[in-house]
């Protein structure tokens, strides 16, 4: 009966205390996404491409683009400052197992370009990514076209 209760004790005190940890623990974050994420927020094609290895396969799967090379990924990157011009990411937490890992962030930003309606829009998403020598060797960008479609309007909302 003690052993019952003890543990009762232990178990009622973790689950009591595991939500407290949740609260207040920091999200993991690698410094390679931190850098990514800050290049993104610098609009510098040439300077977001250096996270890049030569080879970088990157692709925006919500848009079926693909860029093969860090000069294509810059390119990549250079439309998509046009047509958002106050582009953001706000990085919310990264991991890593080996050489694969993703990065999860907020996109804010004004739709200046893809549908040219002037309005603001949040998205989440997660890049899938590999890691060679340092640097990004493979990106895989994922995120609900739905929800920024429905936020500028091109949509009706849900």
């Amino acid at each position: 009966m003690k052993r019952i209760f003890a543990f009762a004790i232990v178990m009622l005190v973790i689950t009591v205390c595991l939500p407290l940890q949740s609260e207040t623990a920091k999200p993991a974050t690698l410094p390679i996404a931190e850098s990514w994420i800050a290049a993104w927020n610098s609009h510098d094609p040439a300077k977001w491409a250096t996270y890049f290895t030569p080879d970088i396969y990157y692709e925006d799967v919500t848009f079926g683009e693909i860029s093969r090379g860090s000069a294509e990924a810059g390119k990549f990157a250079g439309s998509l400052f046009t047509e958002v011009p106050d582009l953001k990411l706000e990085l919310v937490e990264a991991h890593m197992e080996g050489n694969h890992g993703s990065i999860q962030w907020v996109l804010t930003g004004t739709d200046k370009g893809v549908y040219k309606t002037g309005k603001p829009f949040k998205v989440r998403g997660v890049s899938v990514i590999a890691v060679k020598n340092g640097k990004i060797s493979r990106s895989l960008d994922y995120y609900d076209l739905a929800t920024i479609m429905r936020q500028v309007g091109v949509l009706p909302a849900s």
